[in-house]
Formats: C-alpha cells, structure tokens, sequence
C-alpha cells in the first residue's frame, strides 16, 4: 500500500551541487471555460519551473489567452497551444529554452486531432527534455500515442526527460501501462499529497500523471491538496475539471 508523504514535505526548487530539484505541475485547465483567477491561484500557489497544460484554448485568440494565463500566474509561454491541439507548456524564468516543437499525431476520422507540446531546457543547471500530452479517449488509438510519446522522447536525445497530462487511461489501462513500463510513474515511485485528478468535485480516479526517465530522482508527486501555499479547496473545484498533479524532480546537471 502506497503511504504519500506529509504535505509539507514537498521540496521547494533550488540548485545543489551536481543536481537541481525542479517542481513540475501537470494540469488539464478545460480551455479557460471556468474559474480563471481560481486557476491562476492554484499555479501560482504550486510554485512550478515547468507547467504541462491540457486542453489550452485553441481557436479565436488562442495565443492572447495562453499570455494571459501565464502572466495572471507569474509564468512565460514555452510552447503548443493550437499548434500542438491543445497541449501547452508554461515555465518561470528559471528556465533557458533550448529548442521547442509541436507535433500533431495522425489523425483517426471521427476522433479529435491530438498533439504533443514539447522542449529542451535548462533549469538551475540541469538540461531536460520536456512534453505535455493529452491522450486519445478511444483504447487502441490512446495505446498508440503511447508508443509515439516514447519514441518522440527518444527523439530528443537528452538524457533526462519529463512528461506528463491527461491520459484519458487509468493505472491498470494498457497505454498508461505502456507509459509506466518505459519511464518511472512518478507518484508510484513517491506518491505525496493524494492520487485522485478526477473530477475535483468527487476525486476518484488517476487519469492524470507526471513520468520521469530513470535517472532523474522522484522526491514527490501528487496531487496538491487545499491548504498548500495558500491553494482553497474552493478554488481547486472551481478552476477547471481536473485535479492538477505536482511533482518535486531531482535532475543531474
């Protein structure tokens, strides 16, 4: 039985000699249909380096309404958005980009096109490669993207990499399987806080999670509970559908 780990005991992010800890936040946001300023305050309050988006607004001003959520959250935009279908990445200042990159996957008729958002950074010293995904709702394509997401970090030959989203998959479906067989599943390896990310209101399933290469050491990962930095419960149900997921990463420089 997994026993998570006291709130508090999530590390803050900071650089150590040969490491930096990273917070990343995984978050599926519902294109900013709901709770704005609540949405703002739960990332603010979370602290991240990095934010893998789900569901980011992809139509009519798409671009100005990713801006937003960044400065309303004291954070830049990566990447993705319409480019990637959906999936967008945010960081703090503490990130150097490398090099960025959207990928659309083939798209089934009849099903909603998905992507990939994507880079390569450098946080506090250390170089990793970072995705947001959101994963098909159908089983056989949702296993595929899986494969594609393995390959696609293969692809950009960092040694250390992250990723992270909506799964539409719980732990024992064949595409997280797939996920969790070729990366660490981060609360698995240190389950913090709570497992639940669906739906906020009544939180009883994992769909949502944060991956890691081996290599990059797991201090904690769960989903961040009211009371954290200020985060109200209120404002967790009220900023979008999902629970977000946190994680507290040490990387190799």
């Amino acid at each position: 039985m997994l026993c998570p780990m006291p709130l508090t005991d999530l590390p803050e992010s900071r650089t150590e000699n040969g490491s930096a800890v990273i917070r990343v936040l995984s978050y599926n946001i519902r294109s900013m249909r709901d709770d704005n300023a609540a949405l703002a305050r739960v990332i603010r309050a979370c602290d991240p380096d990095l934010v893998l988006i789900q569901e980011a607004p992809r139509f009519f001003r798409w671009r100005k309404a990713a801006a937003r959520l960044a400065a309303a959250s004291d954070l830049v935009v990566l990447s993705g958005g319409a480019t990637a279908a959906g999936p967008l990445l945010l960081c703090s200042l503490r990130a150097t980009v490398e090099r960025t990159e959207d990928v659309l996957l083939p798209l089934t008729p009849g099903l909603h096109r998905r992507g990939f958002a994507s880079a390569v950074v450098r946080v506090g010293g250390a170089r990793l490669g970072v995705l947001s995904c959101h994963l098909s709702l159908q089983a056989d394509e949702r296993h595929t993207q899986a494969g594609l997401l393995l390959d696609h970090l293969a692809a950009l030959d960092v040694s250390h990499a992250i990723a992270g989203g909506d799964l539409n998959d719980r732990p024992d479906g064949r595409a997280f399987r797939r996920l969790a067989d070729g990366l660490q599943d981060c609360w698995a390896v240190r389950p913090w806080g709570t497992e639940h990310t669906s739906t906020p209101a009544d939180p009883h399933q994992r769909i949502d999670a944060i991956f890691a290469t081996e290599g990059v050491e797991v201090l904690g990962c769960g989903v961040p509970t009211a009371g954290l930095a200020g985060v109200s419960g209120a404002d967790l149900r009220a900023a979008t559908d999902h629970l977000p997921v946190l994680a507290a990463l040490r990387v190799p420089v």
